[in-house]
């Protein structure tokens, strides 16, 4: 899959919605053990590149620096489901303090009552922090209105066919 078509789909509006709305991202990556590991973590973008932060010293820093191949799935849980569904590398970074991507996140799943308290104790707990970038191989978005997965597109077409 091409920039191009990549940039195609994360434009859509269903994709434009599950990027800047308040679920979190399954990171989906190999441990260091080989098994697979998949985490919700907060996120943001910066263009089509979609990035998280975390502590330097965790576990899946240290499994991405290994390999940084990564899957992504962001989803609504309402009928129809919305689905973004991506491919990507990871790229790590030691981020001096806390990125505003990483607080304007934050802010994405709480009360405006909430935040000043949640943002004071993460300014207090982190020195820094890994931004953790996604470069976007592969995607696909499947809203249950215009696209479907390609097996249930095939079922009805050769259902329709009998």
């Amino acid at each position: 899959m091409d920039k191009q078509q990549i940039a195609e789909i994360l434009a859509k509006p269903y994709a434009q919605q599950l990027l800047n709305g308040p679920e979190p991202a399954r990171l989906a990556y190999d441990g260091l053990d080989g098994d697979p590991r998949v985490i919700p973590i907060g996120f943001w973008t910066e263009g089509e590149q979609i990035l998280m932060a975390t502590l330097p010293k965790s576990a899946k820093v240290a499994a991405l620096r290994k390999n940084p191949k990564v899957a992504l799935t962001i989803d609504t849980g309402v009928f129809p489901p919305k689905v973004l569904l991506i491919r990507g590398t990871a790229e790590l970074a030691l981020h001096p303090g806390i990125p505003d991507g990483y607080l304007h996140s934050g802010h994405k799943v709480m009360t405006d009552a909430q935040y000043p308290a949640w943002e004071a104790g993460v300014r207090a707990l982190y020195d820094e922090m890994t931004l953790i970038t996604i470069t976007p191989t592969w995607t696909k978005l499947l809203d249950f209105e215009t696209t479907i997965p390609q097996s249930v597109e095939d079922l009805i077409k050769s259902k329709s066919a009998s």
